[in-house]
């Protein structure tokens, strides 16, 4: 019998979500991007043209300046090197000695008027966070696009001959996805060590690529996904396969708790899945929080609860997930 009452993910908990001191910013750049996944829960794409301004991006620059206690700049988009900004905050937050990671597709490098990004990313040492999600051609090409794979070999060729994978300071690590279910045979994504001993091998034989680290990632039923799963009458019954498989001690770790979500307006939230669901994050007042909003506190950690959905269980089951792979 199939279970019809999702629990709540706050009943599940028992205690509120709350936020831990905030030492990773993320910014989503935008919606522009050249590809457009099939799983993309940002639905960024070509035709998309929702990207940041200028006076966001100037206010983002005085908050890494502003807070020292800002460890790490995480720039996503869609591409985030499409979208205004990109070089400035780059910049900006490596010269203020932060950690930056860029969430890259990769084949972005090969695309009129960023073919200098990968040298940009390694004269700024940036961690570069790059989506790969199969070592096998097919599987690449059906979520990604055709012709996806074989760009990503050449961009991580590239990158190696800069250093990335290889220089303790130039730090490359690739993203597993699974395959968007088509049918109730859910499954939880593989063990991550074991499939990063995959990734690695194959890559190095077939190509003799290097990288340090394998990061998988569950995919949350929103945007793109959901779509597909809604329309394959799945999205509850993944949902419900997400929460029989919550693991209580992913809490600690979830992402949400120690960083803020920053939207190409400006906008702040707990994490990049509440961005897209647009589900902002409250102070302990119940304001809605803006970049504007957090220079004049003089604070960033203005929230004391969480806001959870039922996608979060998304992030809770198994190992768990995270824009760091696997929690546990």
């Amino acid at each position: 019998m199939v279970q019809t009452v999702l629990t709540s993910f706050k009943d599940k908990l028992n205690l509120p979500l709350v936020k831990k001191q905030i030492t990773t910013l993320q910014i989503n750049l935008g919606k522009r991007c050249n590809l457009a996944c099939a799983h993309c829960h940002v639905e960024a794409s070509p035709k998309r043209t929702e990207e940041l301004s200028p006076e966001v991006c100037d206010r983002l620059i005085e908050i890494i300046n502003t807070f020292p206690q800002i460890q790490t700049v995480d720039l996503t988009g869609g591409a985030p090197e499409m979208n205004y900004g990109f070089k400035p905050l780059v910049k900006a937050a490596t010269k203020a000695g932060k950690k930056v990671i860029i969430r890259s597709n990769l084949t972005i490098y090969f695309v009129s008027g960023f073919e200098d990004i990968p040298e940009y990313c390694a004269k700024h040492q940036t961690q570069i966070v790059a989506s790969l999600p199969c070592y096998l051609e097919d599987n690449v090409d059906k979520m990604r696009g055709k012709g996806v794979y074989n760009d990503s070999i050449a961009a991580l060729q590239r990158l190696n001959q800069l250093g990335y994978g290889k220089d303790a300071n130039l730090i490359l690590d690739l993203v597993y996805n699974p395959p968007i279910p088509v049918s109730d045979k859910f499954s939880l994504t593989p063990e991550q060590t074991k499939l990063e001993q995959s990734y690695k091998a194959y890559l190095q034989e077939h190509f003799n690529i290097v990288f340090n680290n394998l990061y998988t990632i569950t995919n949350l039923p929103i945007g793109r996904t959901k779509f597909q799963l809604e329309n394959k009458k799945l999205h509850r019954p993944y949902l419900h396969f997400l929460e029989s498989n919550f693991n209580a001690s992913t809490v600690e770790h979830l992402m949400c708790r120690s960083e803020l979500s920053i939207d190409y307006l400006g906008n702040v939230y707990d994490c990049d899945f509440n961005q897209m669901e647009n589900l902002p994050a409250k102070t302990r007042n119940g304001e809605t929080l803006t970049v504007a909003k957090l220079l004049e506190s003089g604070s960033l950690d203005l929230i004391n609860e969480i806001k959870t959905a039922p996608y979060c269980y998304g992030c809770t089951a198994g190992s768990g997930s995270s824009c760091g792979g696997a929690l546990v």
